[in-house]
């Protein structure tokens, strides 16, 4: 392998090292350069094996394990001091000595001072997990174009009163609109959700807005940093196009103005209120995690926004575990009765793997009823592969979670791009 191929390989190796939801696209690209790795480390204990599966692959990793010498000089190599971003539990090489980049305040019940955390609640799987994860099979295989069975939307302007309609773009990209405002929750246009654009999960249909087709932007709910939810390169447009203020949880402004010059943030901790155009927006907790690269992992909060106006409460969750209901049931606790929650349907296989950061179907459904929501959106599914179900997997999942605990379908619509719902109005409203 030449020298520039080798770097190519490498970035694109330490681009699927970021957060784990984004691991999976390169699988044969990561298992070439590991046993090109594996190789250079330890030729001598390795020799005869072959990687032309992953089942050698994973012979010599256990061979490499078993020798402490290569084990450590496998650390060295990968420069796993800093890969504490997926990491977690006993993999926490040198954590302790990076400093918050993003974010200084007093120590609370989910920050420590330096990294924030979900109270008794589950960190990201460790590094060893994540091998597992990586080495194993169950991997579906989703087709490389899935369109929409909607057309592009071409939404109104605006949408007044006590209206509720909200159009779905794509992932975890929705346009909300009421008492004549725009929303746009976690806004992703990009062809990939990942820090390049040549490598990274590709997205395998088309906004269900075209950009140029947007109406006017008001606010943007940014929920936290990963790739598939921050994405700068969309910031920047929305920035130059509409300017809107962009609401985010701590430490996740200094993301956007560092990559976006200019860009007008507010950000909150949990619990914190702050008012825009009319409506009340609540930060809330959820359970999850950040991280943009290899040293930066839980730097920046995660949350929830609850959307507070005269139509109603909007509920939005970006990503979560499930963690036993606990952040649906106060969020009920906190406010009442929900017109509508949209919440994450998908990315959530395997669940060894993936279940303490992101909830599956039947959990979304089991939280749609804790919060006490009328109706909810489901979305983060059918857009970019980031994890092992089949493309439609989270969907028949929903139906059948509904089905079983007899809610009417059209109650929680798992969404796709172009798609747009006029939610109905709340009794309680």
């Amino acid at each position: 392998m030449g020298k520039t191929s080798s770097i190519m390989v490498n970035i694109r190796f330490f681009l699927r090292l970021e957060p784990f939801a984004v691991l999976h696209e390169i699988l044969h690209t990561v298992k070439r350069f590991i046993g090109w790795i594996l190789i250079s480390i330890g030729s001598d204990t390795l020799r005869g094996c072959r990687f032309r599966s992953w089942s050698g692959l994973k012979h010599a990793l256990r061979m490499l394990n078993d020798n402490p010498m290569k084990r450590r000089a496998l650390v060295k190599w990968f420069g796993f001091t800093g890969i504490a971003a997926i990491g977690g539990g006993g993999f926490a090489v040198n954590r302790s000595q990076a400093a918050n980049r993003y974010y200084s305040g007093p120590v609370s019940d989910h920050f420590d001072g330096r990294v924030f955390f979900n109270p008794d609640g589950t960190p990201p799987g460790s590094f060893s997990d994540l091998l597992r994860w990586q080495l194993g099979n169950g991997r579906k295989k989703w087709p490389e174009s899935w369109p929409s069975p909607h057309p592009s939307a071409n939404p109104a302007s605006r949408v007044n009163g006590n209206q509720l309609r909200v159009t779905m773009v794509g992932h975890a990209t929705l346009l909300i609109q009421t008492a004549g405002v725009n929303i746009l929750t976690d806004p992703y246009w990009s062809e990939r959700a990942s820090p390049f654009q040549f490598a990274g999960p590709k997205r395998v249909n088309a906004p269900g807005i075209a950009f140029d087709d947007l109406p006017p932007i008001d606010i943007v709910l940014l929920t936290h940093n990963h790739y598939d939810h921050l994405d700068a390169l969309t910031i920047n447009r929305l920035k130059d196009a509409h300017d809107p203020l962009v609401v985010t949880p701590l430490g996740n402004d200094t993301i956007v103005e560092n990559a976006v010059p200019g860009v007008r943030t507010v950000t909150g901790d949990w619990g914190d209120l702050v008012e825009s155009h009319g409506l009340k927006l609540h930060f809330e907790p959820v359970h999850h995690w950040s991280a943009r690269g290899t040293f930066d992992r839980r730097m920046a909060l995660w949350c929830g926004f609850v959307v507070d106006g005269p139509g109603g409460k909007i509920y939005h969750v970006g990503d979560t575990g499930f963690h036993e209901g606990i952040n649906y049931q106060a969020a009920r606790e906190k406010h009442g009765r929900f017109r509508l929650a949209i919440l994450p349907v998908g990315a959530y296989e395997p669940r060894w793997f993936m279940k303490g950061q992101h909830q599956n179907p039947a959990e979304a459904v089991e939280g749609f009823e804790l919060c006490n929501a009328e109706f909810a959106a489901g979305h983060h599914w059918g857009t970019v592969q980031l994890t092992n179900e089949g493309i439609e997997e989270p969907r028949d999942a929903l139906h059948t979670e509904l089905d079983r605990r007899q809610i009417e379908r059209n109650r929680f619509r798992a969404m796709q791009p172009g798609e747009a719902w006029d939610v109905p109005e709340s009794s309680t409203t």
